[in-house]
């Protein structure tokens, strides 16, 4: 049997966060102090100080969690069979595989933040939770929303069985959430976020993370990374590229990508970074697996 690790994504921060660690273990500072420098702002000042305000926008969230997860995990004795993350995680995932170098790892997800955040800007949407639907359901209720308001709205993220997160036009979106409602979901709200994520509302930031990503090296994998895009496995450079340009316009396949791993020998699942969302949406997709976290 096989030990997966899981690297976490935007929402996952809080203020505060990785000052513990920053204090306390040397080589979590220098990896810190290390991506200051490389960015040329003290990130590390607004992950432990924020303001919340300011952590919470996408350009500083994001290499945030980045950096939190990829630090904890070199401070650990890690050795994973099975790697994932959700959504920006995926690029935590691939640092710790050795895909990815930390230095071009922190870069990209500086640059992929403040792209989505100008996209947000560009093109304005919403996201919204859909609890309690079957995936399929909520597929066709994106689409009657989507053909009544002239507007998209798809399924973003697959978090676990019952846990769809939808994303588009403003318009879309909130008469996707009516339809749910009106259909007997559990529960569907609108989440405080600053775009229309994983959605073809992304796409001004298509261009420049395609761009970065072809300046880049990406080695072979140590262990195989689950792409958010197919759910699946790979150690493989370009497929590694292609699936991290893909992610952006695409659905995170959350519920599938751990499926897979518990049918790949997967019985331990690790959760490293701030936070413990992906814990949770294990408990919630398999059965008679260990569940560790790390944060």
């Amino acid at each position: 049997m096989s030990i997966a690790y899981l690297f976490p994504g935007q929402g996952s921060q809080f203020t505060g966060m990785g000052k513990d660690h920053y204090d306390n273990h040397e080589g979590f500072r220098k990896k810190v102090d290390l991506a200051d420098d490389i960015l040329g702002y003290p990130l590390s000042k607004i992950m432990f100080n924020g303001p919340e305000k300011k952590l919470t926008q996408t350009q500083y969230t994001q290499p945030a969690i980045f950096l939190h997860s990829v630090a904890l995990f070199e401070t650990m004795d890690a050795r994973p069979d099975l790697g994932a993350g959700h959504s920006l995680g995926e690029f935590s995932a691939l640092v710790a595989a050795r895909a990815l170098r930390f230095e071009d790892g922190i870069e990209l997800v500086s640059i992929r933040g403040r792209l989505m955040q100008e996209a947000g800007e560009m093109n304005p949407g919403a996201m919204a939770a859909i609890i309690g639907m079957d995936d399929e359901i909520v597929e066709k209720i994106c689409e009657e929303a989507t053909m009544e308001t002239f507007k998209p709205v798809v399924p973003a993220n697959f978090n676990c069985p019952g846990q769809i997160v939808i994303s588009g036009h403003t318009k879309a979106v909130e008469a996707a959430v009516e339809l749910a409602k009106g259909r007997g979901c559990r529960l569907a709200k609108l989440l405080p976020v600053s775009g229309a994520f994983h959605s073809e509302l992304m796409k001004p930031a298509y261009n420049g993370l395609k761009e970065k990503l072809e300046q880049i090296s990406i080695e072979q994998a140590e262990f195989p990374i689950y792409s958010n895009y197919s759910a699946k496995p790979t150690t493989d450079p370009g497929e590694i590229r292609t699936n991290l340009l893909n992610q952006l316009l695409n659905p995170v396949r959350w519920t599938q990508t751990l499926i897979n791993m518990n049918e790949d020998g997967a019985n331990t699942f690790v959760e490293v970074g701030p936070g413990n969302v992906l814990q949770g949406l294990v408990k919630r997709t398999l059965k008679n697996v260990e569940i560790e976290n790390y944060q």
